[in-house]
């Protein structure tokens, strides 16, 4: 009985584990083309086994480690409409004739940008700025034709155009609590060699990258020069032209703690005023058509720290009569948006009411995991299900955008 029992068990766990194995491609599984997949012995032929890429669902997060790892230079920018090129690095899945082209992407309403170890924008980021990206394939119905130059030539990452988070080398290695350190600088021939660490020590072997008479120094508080360069230096730095001629070009260098937190603070102060200028960016849940209650869920692409000022309870007016008995009333508004994130007209066609509830809702790669409840005065014809809004809070104020940046007049 106990042998049967401990069977059961260890039949009971294989089962668990083959059901939490993913039904989706991963990059474990190796390179992008099916025709490159390895192939796998079953009842003694050789059989190519190779999963679907996870397909995005509309109105719903993906789920964790389903998405492509593609990293290159970022080379063409559309801010407004969240669309990029990126020059694929290359890597030893690719054939020498498909080195160097672009991926044309967009990025996903819940996709995140990373910048100096904060959230961003895409304007954010300089053109020529090497980056680390996670993407899904387009979907189904998008039949946008690839960029047109290089002689018709694909990437074979070609596919995977819905962006779901980048990041700068700063915050890549900053998040992995990696560090680069110097081994040895030679100003006449503008070599640095380097070696990464991690917290268990040094990562592979030493590589060499160029510096250049515009590589910005940052020391302390300011900028420092190539000079102040030296071996046993543990440094952060961006990259340019990255895997054309070697691992890189650095373009910018932090040389201490202090210089890199300066970076990140600057940032994160550029990511939090345009989104209070914006409006926070989720998908509506569900509406209550007869109660006029619209329920909305905050992607996760924003600093935690803004949402606060959602529970901050907005001035009253001069002639209010205040019951200290009484939570104070929060309120906020709701300006319709388009996949991109922007908005038409917030100024004067969002709508809005008192906020019922705030709460916490399951954390999903893409979710803020922050939930509102608002009851509303007047629903609008993009409060529905699955559609993207912006949301501001009582306590921000709402000012007209650029003409460029609002869609409406566009239709």
């Amino acid at each position: 009985m106990r042998h049967f029992l401990g069977l059961t068990l260890f039949c009971s766990a294989a089962f668990l584990v083959a059901q939490e194995a993913p039904k989706f491609r991963t990059d474990a599984d190796g390179p992008v083309s099916a025709a490159k997949a390895k192939a796998k012995k079953v009842k003694g032929k050789d059989v190519i086994d190779v999963l679907d890429w996870y397909q995005i669902v509309d109105g719903k997060f993906p789920p964790k480690g389903s998405a492509h790892a593609i990293s290159g230079e970022l080379i063409k920018v559309d801010h407004l409409e969240r669309r990029f090129h990126l020059r694929a690095d290359r890597n030893d899945s690719q054939d020498r004739g498909v080195w160097d082209l672009p991926v044309d992407a967009e990025l996903l309403p819940y996709g995140a940008i990373y910048y100096h170890g904060a959230p961003a924008a895409l304007q954010d980021i300089p053109l020529g700025t090497h980056l680390h990206g996670l993407f899904y394939m387009r979907a189904p119905d998008d039949k946008t034709p690839p960029p047109s130059a290089n002689n018709n030539r694909k990437t074979p990452e070609l596919d995977f155009r819905r962006c779901f988070q980048l990041e700068d080398d700063f915050t890549f290695r900053t998040r992995q609590k990696q560090l680069w350190k110097i081994d040895s600088v030679d100003l006449t021939t503008k070599k640095l060699v380097a070696t990464l660490h991690g917290e268990a020590g040094a990562i592979g072997k030493p590589q060499t990258f160029e510096v250049s008479t515009n590589t910005r120094v940052f020391k302390e508080n300011g900028f420092g020069t190539l000079e102040a360069l030296k071996p046993g230096q543990s440094v952060l730095f961006n990259l340019t032209w990255a895997t054309l001629y070697g691992p890189g070009r650095i373009r910018e260098i932090w040389l201490d703690e202090p210089s890199r937190k300066l970076a990140t603070a600057h940032q994160m102060e550029v990511h939090r005023n345009n989104i209070r200028e914006r409006g926070l960016p989720g998908w509506v849940d569900a509406v209550d058509d007869e109660s006029q209650i619209v329920t909305i869920t905050f992607f996760g692409n924003v600093d935690a720290k803004l949402f606060e000022d959602i529970s901050i309870a907005p001035p009253e007016a001069p002639d209010a009569v205040k019951d200290p008995t009484k939570p104070p009333v929060l309120k906020g508004s709701i300006a319709v948006a388009r996949e991109t994130l922007m908005t038409y007209d917030p100024v004067n066609d969002r709508k809005g009411g008192v906020i019922l509830e705030i709460k916490k809702v399951p954390l999903e790669p893409g979710s803020s995991g922050v939930q509102v409840r608002v009851k509303c005065d007047m629903l609008l014809e993009g409060y529905r299900p699955r559609r993207i809004v912006r949301f501001f809070p009582g306590t921000w104020k709402v000012i007209a955008l650029p003409r460029e940046e609002e869609f409406f007049g566009r239709e």
